[in-house]
């Protein structure tokens, strides 16, 4: 079941004449707060990412857009969906994909580990695309927006605490298509504000939006316990990480710790 947070709930948000992106960001505070303090993005903040962590990172978040992406495009002359549409400018699926090309080689896809977690977000927004096309502008604005403002300083992170060059294994940060992220931010949240919801949808838009980062904690919790999980099994075996990193059992381990985790984390419903 959901778990409990004391995060503002839509209905406490009583701003009925404020911008749809002013009442998304007073009503996700708390949970934006959380967000921030999750194990994984703590080791960001500090410069300690792991390429271990950085790749489960890429792994679900390839995922998540790609299932947002899909229900985007799909909903896009939707008048919920169509004035926040950019798929130019915003859309990470292929840059992600160069990435874990980059990492995992051409047969990456054979080797992609989620957590349940991130299927179950990856299920919300698959499902909220049939059924509720305009929440899609939670979660929209929650990610592009985040990594807009974000993903300057986290993609130099990432690269000083990896040791990558030349912008290899970090396409995911970049925005080819965003010439100013400031001005760029300031259109979007305009096309936010004229999207035209009634009092319920708007209620529904806010709620989604805290589901929202809910979904994003839970995910980055699960990937960090996977990365323990492993860490902890690998310091037990008689052979260096490295000897067996790339074989077939330590691909079976990997899938292992996933089963191990979702259990643990027990079963989030929605």
């Amino acid at each position: 079941m959901e778990t409990e947070n004391k995060t503002r709930t839509a209905e406490e948000v009583e701003m009925p004449d404020r911008d749809l992106s002013e009442q998304i960001k007073e009503a996700t505070k708390d949970s934006h707060v959380r967000a921030e303090n999750t194990e994984l993005m703590l080791s960001y903040q500090k410069g300690q990412v792991t390429l271990a962590q950085y790749k489960l990172l890429l792994c679900s978040l390839h995922h998540i857009y790609e299932a947002l992406e899909e229900e985007l495009e799909r909903n896009s002359s939707h008048p919920g969906v169509a004035p926040i549409y950019f798929p130019t400018e915003l859309a990470r699926r292929e840059l992600i994909e160069t990435d874990l090309e980059h990492f995992y080689g051409q047969d990456w896809r054979e080797k992609v580990v989620v957590p349940k977690a991130t299927e179950r977000y990856s299920h919300r927004l698959r499902q909220i695309g049939r059924e509720n096309p305009e929440f899609l502008l939670a979660h929209a604005y929650t990610r592009y927006l985040g990594d807009l403002s974000g993903g300057q300083v986290l993609g130099r992170i990432t690269q000083k605490s990896l040791g990558l060059k030349n912008g290899e294994g970090v396409a995911f940060f970049t925005f080819p298509g965003v010439s100013s992220p400031n001005r760029f931010k300031q259109l979007y949240r305009s096309r936010m504000n004229s999207v035209e919801l009634t009092e319920e949808q708007r209620t529904g838009v806010l709620e989604e939006a805290v589901r929202a980062f809910e979904l994003n904690i839970q995910v980055f919790d699960a990937l960090q316990d996977m990365v323990s999980r492993t860490q902890r099994l690998t310091n037990t075996l008689p052979f260096p990480s490295e000897q067996i990193a790339s074989t077939p059992l330590f691909r079976m381990v990997i899938g292992l710790c996933v089963a191990l985790a979702t259990v643990c984390m027990g079963i989030y419903a929605f």
